[in-house]
């Protein structure tokens, strides 16, 4: 069950960071696209759940609080 739920969580977040990529690229801000590279990327590095679920919930909330 672990391992399912990694994957659930990788794929949910890596869905999340596609949407902040395309956001990113096409209205020309740095910090949505980077985060949905971070977010690409981020889940295959990390196995354990907690920590994965919360490092997605910083990244997916970094545009928020952050406006360049």
């Amino acid at each position: 069950m672990d391992k399912a739920s990694v994957l659930v969580w990788g794929m949910l977040f890596g869905s999340i960071g596609l949407g902040f990529f395309i956001y990113g690229k096409k209205q020309k801000k740095i910090v949505p696209f980077i985060t949905g590279i971070a977010l690409f990327v981020f889940p295959y590095f990390i196995s354990n759940i907690y920590i994965l679920i919360i490092t997605g919930a910083v990244l997916v909330a970094l545009p928020y609080f952050v406006r360049i």
